[in-house]
């Protein structure tokens, strides 16, 4: 494994391994209520709800965690192959994420289904209310892993099949890969969510999520370690947004800190550029510390803009960070 005292032109002297990403593929329209909800909804008539919110301002973003995830890899110059699914209203997308560079060849397209889609109206106060279409996603298990176990692989939140099948797939072929439930946690029981971290050598959440699949499995998260697969690097890694990142890897326990940034915009997106980053390390042989300060990195790069796809990459400085 490279050390992150090398300077960039030894850290970065061979390609990345490619990595398969597995995860939604998503539109989010995101409107904006000019009031806040509270003002709105009466607490007793609540079994009875029916309330309107005008929303004079809207815009549609793409999104999903694949895609996201895809996004950033692609910024860094690592070779990216889509494991999801599209619907009828996708092509257009689909041909977005092969301009960027993205092998799509695994991604279904289904023109019967629309894409996935997540409606989001947001307060005043930044409160949110979200309906979530999973459309062609309910289809993403038909996507095929390619068995190179040269490869990298991460499980994303996707439709539950998918994120079945593709756990199984990557440790079929002995591909190392990441696991990350995310908001897709709750579809699975104790016994499935053990068989993705015995078939992951790294288990990515955040910090509701570390505690939601903690109390779940009932074990810590730093008992969760001993029962990923064995990796020179493997690691359980906890995202805290502004009060950083906690990992638990080779090295032991410890956390590394937030950048700080002048205004945080929108968190939309931040989770899967850290991800990318953390990717992106891990392929290029680099310690999984260093690697998370690379994803440490562009969450903050993320957070300072609107829309989780818009965020500007350079490699350059990524590179530093990661071997700061």
């Amino acid at each position: 494994m490279t050390s992150p005292s090398l300077n960039p032109s030894e850290a970065f002297s061979r390609q990345p391994m490619p990595i398969q990403v597995s995860g939604s593929i998503a539109f989010d329209t995101i409107m904006v209520f000019q009031g806040q909800f509270k003002d709105h909804i009466l607490a007793d008539q609540v079994h009875m709800l029916n309330v309107a919110f005008l929303a004079p301002e809207m815009r549609q973003e793409f999104g999903g965690c694949a895609a996201n995830i895809a996004y950033g890899l692609l910024g860094l110059e690592c070779p990216t192959r889509l494991l999801g699914a599209i619907g009828k209203d996708g092509h257009d997308y689909l041909q977005r994420l092969q301009s960027l560079g993205a092998d799509v060849s695994g991604v279904v397209v289904r023109d019967s289904l629309f894409t996935a889609q997540a409606f989001i109206t947001t307060d005043l106060d930044d409160n949110q209310i979200t309906a979530f279409h999973p459309g062609a996603m309910a289809v993403a298990h038909e996507a095929k892993v390619e068995p190179n176990p040269a490869s990298l692989g991460i499980v994303s939140p996707n439709g539950r099949q998918a994120m079945l099948d593709h756990a199984q797939a990557f440790s079929d072929a002995g591909i190392a890969f990441v696991f990350d439930p995310g908001q897709g946690l709750p579809m699975f029981n104790k016994d499935e969510l053990l068989g993705f971290i015995k078939k992951a050598s790294w288990l990515a959440v955040n910090d509701y999520e570390g505690e939601m699949l903690s109390r779940t499995v009932g074990l810590g998260l730093s008992e969760l370690r001993k029962h990923l697969q064995p990796h020179p690097q493997a690691a359980v890694i906890v995202t805290k947004g502004s009060q950083g990142v906690w990992l638990d890897g080779p090295q032991g326990s410890q956390t590394l800190d937030a950048v700080r940034v002048e205004k945080a915009l929108d968190p939309t997106g931040c989770g899967d550029a850290f991800r990318a980053g953390l990717l992106w390390g891990l392929a290029h042989g680099l310690p999984v510390s260093a690697s998370c300060k690379a994803g440490v990195y562009l969450g903050a790069v993320k957070v300072q803009v609107r829309g989780a796809q818009n965020h500007s990459i350079d490699l350059a400085a990524v590179k530093a960070a990661a071997l700061a």
